[in-house]
């Protein structure tokens, strides 16, 4: 399994990342592309835990989100079923988790004050924190040209991966409201949201 391991995640955090595999009694799936997320954390009937990770992420958010689904199986193990997914509980057991990675023998030196600044409140996915998901996309190994939505004039007409089409708005707080063009609903989007352009 680390021979496996070791083609997803940085080489330094390998050993590291087999010990918390081992420990928690995790059944790690690698597999294909999930658009809507990066992995995720079940307790099977059996008693089993399963985390699946996307076999497409590049090695450091591969890392991000392992550590991120063992620890809803630690905060679950340790404060029981009743905490929030994303509460508390977990954001302490991740920071806790995934500080012996934070260092410049396991992360590129310009991620690392990214990490740092996003791990002092870690959010319910790495994607919604702008900053640091763009960061992380400079590693993914399809270098084509990404669109984000921020990047976008107002007014703009995109698409997303479904094949929906959008209207940029206005910003609100973090996210743009942007309105589906075929049933005039309004959506919020992170600004770092991947789209394709029709037409400014």
């Amino acid at each position: 399994m680390e021979e496996v391991l070791r083609k997803y995640i940085p080489e330094r955090a390998a050993s590291s990342c087999m010990e918390l595999i081992r420990t928690n009694e995790v059944h790690l799936k690698i597999v294909n592309e999930r658009v809507t997320r990066h992995g995720d954390y079940r307790r099977l009937a059996d008693g089993k835990h399963l985390i699946t990770v996307n076999a497409t992420l590049n090695k450091y958010r591969f890392l991000i989100t392992l550590i991120h689904e063992i620890a809803h199986l630690v905060a679950f193990k340790k404060y029981g079923r009743h905490i929030k997914p994303h509460g508390v509980e977990w954001k302490k057991t991740f920071q806790y988790l995934m500080l012996p990675f934070i260092r410049p023998e396991i992360f590129p030196s310009k991620l690392l004050p990214l990490l740092a600044k996003h791990f002092r409140n870690p959010k319910a996915s790495s994607s919604t924190d702008a900053m640091l998901s763009v960061a992380l996309q400079q590693f993914d190994e399809q270098q084509e040209k990404k669109t984000y939505v921020f990047e976008l004039p107002i007014g703009s007409i995109f698409k997303i991966y479904n094949g929906k089409l959008f209207k940029k708005g206005n910003k609100r707080v973090k996210r743009y409201e942007c309105i589906e063009l075929n049933t005039g609903k309004m959506y919020l989007f992170q600004p770092n949201a991947v789209v394709e352009l029709i037409n400014s």
